[in-house]
């Protein structure tokens, strides 16, 4: 129970420790760094303690749905390894000490290609393991029959999240820096702290959206499968 605790904090810590990344003009080039050294640690943390995930990769059926979870995860270790080395590599403050003298031109755009399909892919893992967030939110709030009536109203919500996301997703460039076809990133400095964190939490949102229901999309025709094994049974 405690280790699940764990895992839920570090996995919240890691959501946080990516948005203010992402905010390099907020908060300074030596916060910068501290913070995704703090990433290091955590994304160290989070594969020591789900370890299991790798323990099992040979065992079990690989149904749609699994090949797409392991697909995701193994480009996001890679996008994440490639942000973390180039990190080290660009660093002027935390990592200042270590002997790296070249390679600057390729650690800028590893970093590029590393933060921006970073975000974007793990936000697609949070919403391909949302169904685990809604079932503890379920566990921890009562619903009564008059709440019930709104069940519909979270959809809704994440529908207009998922198109103002859409928007942000253009107005930010992030196909540009996507592949890589400018190496250089613009940074409104004058921008306030709220707009920008409300561009990018939507702009998570929409990828939540997307790997939720494509999650269920892909668990539809095995549930169809077991019923009709159900019927032919008699059980």
């Amino acid at each position: 129970m405690r280790t699940r605790y764990v895992k839920t904090g570090i996995d919240i810590l890691m959501t946080a420790g990516l948005l203010l990344l992402m905010g390099y003009q907020i908060w300074g080039e030596e916060a910068h760094e501290w913070i995704g050294t703090g990433m290091l640690v955590l994304f160290l943390a989070h594969h020591i303690l789900n370890r299991s995930f790798y323990k099992n990769l040979t065992k079990g059926r690989y149904t749609p749905g699994r090949i797409v979870l392991i697909l995701i995860d193994t480009l996001l270790l890679v996008a994440m390894a490639a942000q973390m080395y180039s990190g080290i590599v660009m660093s002027r403050h935390v990592f200042a000490f270590l002997p790296f003298g070249k390679g600057m031109a390729l650690a800028r755009r590893l970093h590029i290609l590393g933060a921006y399909w970073g975000f974007l892919l793990m936000s697609v893992h949070l919403g391909l393991h949302w169904n685990m967030f809604l079932n503890m939110t379920k566990k921890k709030l009562s619903f009564t029959e008059k709440a019930k009536r709104f069940s519909g109203l979270p959809f809704l919500l994440g529908v207009f999240i998922s198109l103002y996301g859409v928007w942000v997703f253009l107005k930010r460039d992030f196909p540009l820096y996507l592949f890589l076809q400018s190496e250089f990133v613009f940074l409104d400095y004058g921008e306030p702290f709220w707009a920008y964190y409300l561009d990018y939490l939507c702009l998570m949102g929409l990828w939540i959206f997307v790997a939720h229901y494509l999650t269920k999309f892909l668990k539809k025709p095995r549930k169809n499968k077991n019923k009709n094994r159900k019927k032919e049974t008699g059980l």
